[in-house]
């Protein structure tokens, strides 16, 4: 944590946004900190939005079932049918909603007060949801063409045979290796990078106008405001994140079903 010369109290962010102290069960496996608080926080929100929305679910929709009909549609019409097509899609759709609301509830908690930190923004979640993928398209893959999936995906066909010795090794990196860990990567990182800016512009406009003399507490007018103009972009960021995330989930899951690459 970085600290002006006069000891007062402006903190760059830093790493340790992403490591606060344990609340429960501090030295264990089970160590539980405001980051875990906050996950287990958006999950209860996000099934009891979803509950309350539809649990007297009508023909002729309200607003709150509106919204969330809108948004299963959303994902299934933009991302699984017209990756997946109807068919396939039917199978994996529930999974495939499921990732979409997870993500982005997660990545929105970075913008909602009192939890300001995205429950996407420490590595583990995003591994979690980068291995649910992994698995499912390998188990899809095998499930479509038996033992021969791994023929079809490291030795696509069309190429020379001795192209295989610089194709095939990279064929297994890509498949086992490179697609869970950069969607893994990708959300971490975008998550991390909002959140550091948030807490910089805020942090720096708190300083600026509590502790500036003169003139320089207007300065926090400018901080403020791209304060706010940040938060916005999260919000589409957040949303990106999840399209993205889920998209690459159904075009992997589509590869591993596909007859030839």
């Amino acid at each position: 944590m970085a600290e002006t010369d006069s000891g007062s109290g402006f903190h760059a962010p830093s790493i340790s946004e992403f490591f606060p102290p344990a609340i429960f069960f501090d030295g264990t496996p089970f160590e539980f900190n405001r980051i875990q608080l906050v996950r287990v926080i958006v999950t209860v929100l996000l099934i009891l939005w979803l509950w309350l929305s539809t649990r007297h679910a009508k023909l002729v929709p309200g607003r709150a079932q509106s919204i969330v009909e809108l948004a299963l549609d959303f994902v299934r019409v933009q991302i699984v049918e017209s990756v997946l097509g109807k068919t396939a899609g039917r199978r994996y759709l529930p999974l495939l909603t499921t990732l979409f609301f997870i993500v982005l509830a997660m990545n929105f908690a970075g913008v909602i007060p009192f939890l300001n930190i995205g429950g996407t923004s420490v590595i583990g979640l995003p591994v979690v949801l980068a291995i649910i993928v992994y698995v499912t398209y390998i188990v899809a893959g095998f499930r479509k063409h038996g033992p021969g999936y791994l023929k079809i995906s490291l030795f696509p066909s069309g190429v020379p045979p001795i192209m295989y010795l610089l194709i095939t090794p990279i064929e297994i990196l890509q498949v086992f290796v490179l697609r869970p860990l950069t969607l893994a990567l990708r959300l971490l990182a975008n998550m991390m990078a909002g959140h550091l800016m948030l807490v910089l512009c805020f942090a720096a406009t708190h300083f600026l106008f509590f502790e500036g003399g003169g003139l320089i507490p207007l300065t926090g007018v400018m901080t403020l405001v791209g304060g706010f103009g940040i938060t916005l972009f999260e919000i589409f960021v957040g949303f990106l994140q999840a399209f993205i995330f889920t998209l690459l989930a159904a075009v992997y899951i589509q590869m591993s079903e596909d007859d030839a690459h």
